[in-house]
């Protein structure tokens, strides 16, 4: 198959895919010409990756899952330490997003929104509120 073909069914941009072969998580063979030469093994390995990044995972993340999909002697447990990890991480940005949110809603409470020129939120992104 040639790259239009793998990204129709991968569902993944044809320069995705090329990245993908420059940092090594594919290797599609070349014919004579030099074309690409996508297996179904290669299409099923950029389905994965589509998934695994559609998750959120690291490309360093979806090189080790894919590692461990592809060694039939794997320990699940390495599979879900690599998840787990993951979630830790996820936990940790929705803690930070809710802080951020909370302040948000603080600064847009305290500002009137009306025809004055002070502005809390400004005042609090300039840093000049800590100083009043």
């Amino acid at each position: 198959m040639n790259i239009g073909d793998v990204a129709e069914a991968s569902g993944l941009p044809a320069k995705t895919i090329r990245y993908y072969e420059d940092i090594g998580l594919v290797r599609p063979k070349r014919g004579q010409n030099g074309y690409r030469a996508f297996s179904e093994a290669d299409v099923y390995k950029l389905a994965f990756l589509s998934r695994a990044r559609s998750l959120g995972f690291s490309i360093e993340d979806c090189r080790s899952l894919m590692s461990l999909y592809e060694d039939r002697d794997r320990a699940s447990a390495d599979v879900r330490n690599i998840a787990s990890d993951h979630l830790d991480r996820i936990t940790s940005k929705i803690a930070e997003l809710q802080s951020l949110r909370r302040t948000l809603e603080t600064l847009i409470h305290r500002c009137h929104g009306d025809d004055r020129p002070d502005c809390p939120i400004l005042d609090d992104l300039s840093g000049s509120e800590a100083t009043q």
